[in-house]
């Protein structure tokens, strides 16, 4: 099936103002997206932007654990943008408990925390993403589209603390079957390309990357950019 990429105007809101910016998507169904977030200023930004944004909707914003893990269910909500830091429970154990219902939905982690323990746990949780709050409001529709899409999208410092994580020698079972670009893909998503950039990288289309990143996933047995990384950087 062939998708046209449409611009939209959108809007969000920082540092109580209103921004404009426009995003680039191709012409599908709407994401549904919920918000579990504790601080009411930030739960709105998130719900005006997502709401003023076409192809994007707000389907649930909730601001405790407790209340999402009541009211998300996986027949109306594919991406959840998650704090971390929300009361009683946290948001990392919110991941958990909600992979465990809806292992389908993907959950993207919203912090001002560069702690990479807090990053590992959250992904080890469940989480396919993790964004600092402070990122752009465009960043954060482009990140909801990637890992709707597949895709584990992280802030770029948060990327440069994985990678750095896994500065070791890099050994790939060769039972894997990775063909030569398989591996080159591999080695790229590993240092924190974006899709984009591998192809413009490597000189090949957005179709022919996602091809790539199938077979890599299938191959490894994997489900996310994350779990093939480890894979990946494994001795």
């Amino acid at each position: 099936m062939i998708y046209s990429k449409i611009t939209f105007l959108c809007y969000g809101i920082k540092n109580n103002a209103i921004i404009f910016f426009t995003v680039k998507r191709d012409n599908r169904l709407d994401i549904n997206i919920a918000i579990v977030e504790d601080d009411n200023n930030i739960r709105t930004s998130l719900s005006l932007l997502i709401s003023g944004s076409p192809g994007f909707n707000c389907v649930g914003s909730y601001k405790s654990s407790e209340e999402a893990l009541l009211k998300i269910n996986s027949s109306n909500v594919e991406v959840v943008l998650m704090d971390i830091n929300l009361p009683n429970m946290n948001g990392i154990e919110c991941t958990r408990l909600l992979k465990q219902k809806f292992p389908t939905i993907q959950i993207i982690m919203q912090t001002v925390y560069e702690n990479s323990e807090m990053i590992f746990e959250s992904l080890k949780a469940g989480a396919s993403g993790y964004l600092l709050k402070r990122t752009r409001p465009s960043k954060i529709l482009e990140a909801i589209e990637e890992v709707y899409n597949g895709g584990s999208p992280m802030s770029s410092q948060i990327a440069r603390m994985v990678v750095e994580s896994f500065q070791v020698s890099t050994h790939i079972d060769e039972s894997y079957n990775l063909t030569k670009r398989e591996k080159e893909v591999l080695d790229y998503l590993s240092k924190g390309f974006r899709y984009k950039e591998i192809a413009e990288e490597l000189f090949i289309s957005m179709d022919t990357i996602r091809s790539h990143i199938r077979n890599i996933y299938e191959k490894l047995q994997v489900r996310s950019r994350t779990e093939a990384v480890l894979k990946y950087r494994k001795r």
